[in-house]
């Protein structure tokens, strides 16, 4: 669990989180060879409610600055508390951003953040312009990338890739179950690879789950090269196996094993080849 009383955060954000049982769990980003992990994105976890149900308690309240706050300290601390190199995706509301003081608090508590970090924009609750370019600064400031969640849903449609300018759009779930039998789909995901890809814009398929969508996103040859989700794995005893893999692999990374580290990897190519 995080202890956000051990952050530098102001009294009203550690009483808004008092009481509240908070941890998080991170999503591989693979690369398209659904083997290297290209970043992990942070997912919260309260453990007396839903995320859902936690975000609107505090979008009643109007107290959801406080959950953005926490979430990048949050998220940051149990990421570098578990030794990962890859990118850290951070989810972010399009309507907050760090005030000046948390800003500085952030930088001083975790030191210099610069590059390997995407910050990831929600498609709710509404956009702010005026936070949008507080955000945007600290963005460039720090080298970040950003990245346009769930594009397709909500906020998150083609209005937001002109004004956010993403490096990297998230193509919704929707647009991407059964896409390998959907013509429908298939000609809506090659006109947005088309447009993004000429805006200099990556593509992430998000939550792949069957090998037969990761083949045919594959097939397109455009896309960028990362999809979220055990892409390709499409059963339970094969998505558990798959994340005991990773979860030895880390391990191994983290301590500098790098001949056991080569040789698991090696073991999980061979059972996707064989699967």
């Amino acid at each position: 669990m995080i202890a956000y009383e051990k952050l530098p955060l102001d009294n009203e954000v550690k009483a808004a989180l008092e009481g509240l049982e908070i941890e998080y769990v991170f999503q591989p980003i693979f690369y398209k060879d659904c083997v290297r992990i290209y970043a992990y994105e942070a997912l919260m976890r309260p453990k007396k409610m839903t995320v859902g149900q936690l975000i609107d308690e505090f979008a009643r309240d109007e107290k959801l600055h406080i959950l953005e706050v926490a979430t990048f300290f949050g998220a940051t601390q149990a990421y570098i508390e578990r030794g990962y190199q890859e990118y850290l995706c951070i989810n972010s509301f399009p309507s907050e951003s760090f005030t000046e003081n948390e800003a500085e608090a952030f930088d001083t508590y975790f030191g210099n953040q610069k590059g390997k970090r995407i910050i990831e924009i929600l498609e709710y609750p509404k956009v702010s312009l005026r936070e949008w370019v507080r955000k945007s600064e600290m963005v460039q400031n720090k080298h970040w990338k950003v990245s346009l969640d769930d594009f397709g849903m909500g906020e998150n449609n083609m209005n937001a890739v002109y004004l956010y300018t993403p490096d990297i759009v998230k193509l919704d779930r929707s647009l991407i179950c059964g896409i390998d039998n959907d013509a429908r789909k298939q000609e809506n995901v090659r006109t947005y690879l088309e447009s993004f890809h000429e805006r200099g814009m990556q593509v992430l398929a998000e939550g792949v789950e069957t090998r037969e969508e990761c083949d045919f996103l594959r097939s397109l040859g455009s896309v960028s090269g990362i999809l979220s989700g055990y892409a390709g794995i499409n059963t339970k005893r094969e998505r558990a196996k798959a994340r005991s893999f990773f979860k030895k692999i880390n391990y191994l990374k983290k301590h500098n094993k790098t001949n056991n580290y080569e040789k698991y990897k090696g073991k999980i190519k061979r059972n996707k080849k064989t699967g």
